[in-house]
């Protein structure tokens, strides 16, 4: 019994024989094709054998049991993946990286603890740490890190005032968001690892944004005037600072000089009151030289007389002096 096919309207008679051999040869290049598969080197491969979980297989080239016995799924373990919320950017790596534009604004308002609101928008970093966890303890693990993170941040923000989360408490946010979404996907065994939590922009609600600005700049400007008030302060009292220790330096050294110039006139006399004792005629005779050797270098005009003479007068040539002195 023959087998026939049609080329356009001529019938062909195949063998069954040979038909034979060209299924097998088919089902034979099937199975050498799908039989073998590489694993990238950022990823890690998850047997699955008839469904189920069979094992986790290193990157490289492995094989496999052909036919859907065997499938494989890639998981990029070595790839920083993130999610963002409130706004997107292009080029998106992961499938819930964003959301719609329509989500945004509802992903952004939040309730602070003093029962304002802030517009914020922030992103998480995370790795996937075990391949198993994330394929088979949740159903979507992607979506669910997105509900986990839109929950704790609400939470975190929730608990501060709407300065803190507007101004000086971005990095205690940024950090405590980040432990409890690692605390809750622990908790879940979704096999991730949150690496950073980012607040990006951070506003007022629109309608009260340019009171907010205002309040804003005037702060800005109070700061400013007190850091100027500042360095105007720590310029002036280094220096008055700087000039009492100048002028206490120098009391200090003139008292010093005082007393060492006292205590070596002191030393002085004493020393020329011993040597009185010892000899009273030479140690008056010396002093006398001493001080008419100092005092006769200052006399310009010198008359010497006779200690004998009954008066100077005739002695004295008046006009000749006169003249000398002009």
């Amino acid at each position: 019994m023959k087998n026939s096919t049609r080329i356009g309207n001529e019938p062909i008679d195949i063998p069954p024989k040979q038909l034979l051999v060209w299924i097998i040869i088919g089902l034979l290049g099937m199975s050498i094709y799908g039989s073998y598969y590489t694993v990238s080197a950022e990823s890690v491969g998850v047997v699955q054998r008839f469904g189920h979980y069979h094992e986790v297989v290193n990157p490289g080239l492995h094989f496999k049991i052909p036919f859907g016995i065997d499938t494989v799924k890639q998981v990029p373990i070595k790839r920083q993946l993130k999610e963002e919320f409130g706004f997107g950017t292009p080029g998106a790596t992961f499938a819930r990286q964003t959301t719609s534009p329509q989500e945004w604004t509802l992903e952004t308002t939040i309730v602070t603890g003093d029962l304002n609101t802030a517009l914020v928008e922030w992103v998480i970093q995370f790795r996937i740490d075990n391949a198993f966890d994330f394929l088979f303890k949740v159903r979507d693990p992607a979506e669910a890190l997105r509900d986990v993170s839109e929950s704790v941040m609400r939470e975190v923000i929730g608990d501060r005032t709407v300065d803190e989360v507007l101004t000086i408490g971005r990095q205690d946010i940024e950090a405590s968001a980040a432990r409890k979404m690692q605390e809750v996907v622990n908790l879940y065994e979704m096999g991730l690892q949150i690496d950073q939590v980012q607040l990006k922009n951070v506003d007022p609600p629109k309608p009260v944004q340019a009171s907010f600005d205002e309040v804003n700049e005037a702060q800005q400007e109070r700061e400013r005037v007190i850091n100027v008030a500042r360095g105007e302060y720590n310029k002036a009292i280094p220096r008055a600072k700087g000039i009492a220790e100048q002028a206490i330096l120098s009391a200090e050294g003139y008292a010093i000089q005082r007393v060492n110039n006292a205590e070596g006139d002191a030393n002085r006399f004493n020393a020329l009151f011993t040597e009185y004792i010892k000899a009273p005629a030479v140690t008056k005779r010396r002093l006398y030289l001493e001080s008419m050797s100092s005092v006769l270098p200052n006399v310009t005009s010198k008359i010497i007389i006779d200690d004998r003479a009954t008066s100077i007068l005739p002695l004295l040539q008046i006009d000749k002096l006169t003249g000398e002195r002009k």
